[in-house]
């Protein structure tokens, strides 16, 4: 008979967040089935005939296109409609855009080349330049939330850009300790703990560019975290091997997520600059739902071990 496995407190890498890796409550008794269904129940405001004729009523509703060689674009950054965040507005200050991935309704990223995949990451490398330029910005959050699990209001594939002054709490935690750590050690955390995760049962993909693995403190079944292996600062530095490299893991994780049906958020960790920050990509599914104790007591409860969810990315 196969020992079951007990439970772990496990502590996050930099952050002093806890997690406990639960293998023995996947299989507890549950009267409760859930299912990703999102339903259009309106016309879409993200397809091309749409955006076309509200960007003629709406000056600079269009910020930026990338198109194909006929000159049609494959994918378009425009203004926010329902920012939370403008510029003329000091008590909320900011930036919001929506980031339409293909002119395609019905296909999804993970559905999309890893050439398309690869234009929508370059899209956010272009507005976080773009945006990085007012130096009263110090935040851009460069977002994907799909499915209806993950907040998404919108079937048609987008992403977007949430760009502040200020700089949220963990982020800033997270970027002081990765800052001590350097002082410490004379080396990026990151860059020693990507080393360490392609030498375990928590990898997920590694290649010359780029390094994929589940976070030894997942706090979502099946999160993966995307790095490139060279220390850079934000996606505006990635050259066109670590773009390439990229778009096609992160399309790997996409499939694997479409196969389980799962809603996910993914999101750029990355400010304007800091020169101990590195950059990545974070992939948190939303299968598991947040319940009393982690809202209580703040320790994540996690029944899907990152090692599973490696060997499932894996396989």
């Amino acid at each position: 008979m196969a020992t079951k496995r007990k439970s772990e407190i496990r502590k996050a890498y930099l952050l002093n967040k806890y997690v406990i890796i639960t293998p023995g409550r996947a299989k507890r008794p549950r009267d409760i089935k859930e299912q990703t269904v999102i339903e259009r129940t309106s016309p879409c405001v993200l397809c091309p005939e749409k955006l076309a004729a509200y960007a003629k009523e709406h000056k600079g509703y269009i910020k930026e296109k990338i198109k194909d060689k006929k000159g049609d674009w494959q994918v378009v950054s425009v203004d926010n409609v329902f920012p939370a965040v403008t510029l003329n507005n000091d008590k909320a200050y900011g930036v919001q855009e929506v980031i339409v991935e293909t002119p395609h309704h019905s296909r999804e990223l993970a559905n999309l080349s890893d050439q398309q995949v690869e234009l929508v990451l370059r899209m956010y490398a272009r507005r976080t330049q773009a945006i990085s330029r007012n130096e009263n910005i110090d935040y851009i959050l460069c977002l994907k939330n799909q499915g209806s699990k993950s907040g998404a209001t919108i079937v048609h594939a987008h992403s977007q850009i949430f760009a502040t002054h200020i700089l949220p709490p963990d982020v800033h935690e997270e970027l002081m300790a990765a800052q001590s750590y350097q002082v410490k050690h004379h080396s990026c955390a990151y860059c020693d703990i990507i080393k360490k995760e392609m030498a375990g049962e928590r990898k997920i993909y590694e290649d010359k560019y780029v390094a994929a693995f589940a976070p030894y403190a997942s706090e979502y079944h099946y999160e993966a975290w995307l790095f490139t292996k060279r220390h850079l600062d934000n996606i505006t530095e990635l050259n066109d091997q670590e773009f390439r490299a990229l778009a096609h893991v992160y399309k790997i994780i996409l499939k694997k997520l479409q196969i389980l049906d799962l809603s996910f958020n993914c999101f750029l960790h990355q400010v304007v600059t800091h020169r101990d920050q590195h950059f990545y990509l974070k992939i948190q599914p939303r299968d598991s739902v947040w319940a009393g104790v982690e809202l209580g007591s703040g320790l994540v409860i996690n029944s899907v071990s990152p090692e599973v969810a490696a060997k499932y990315y894996r396989e």
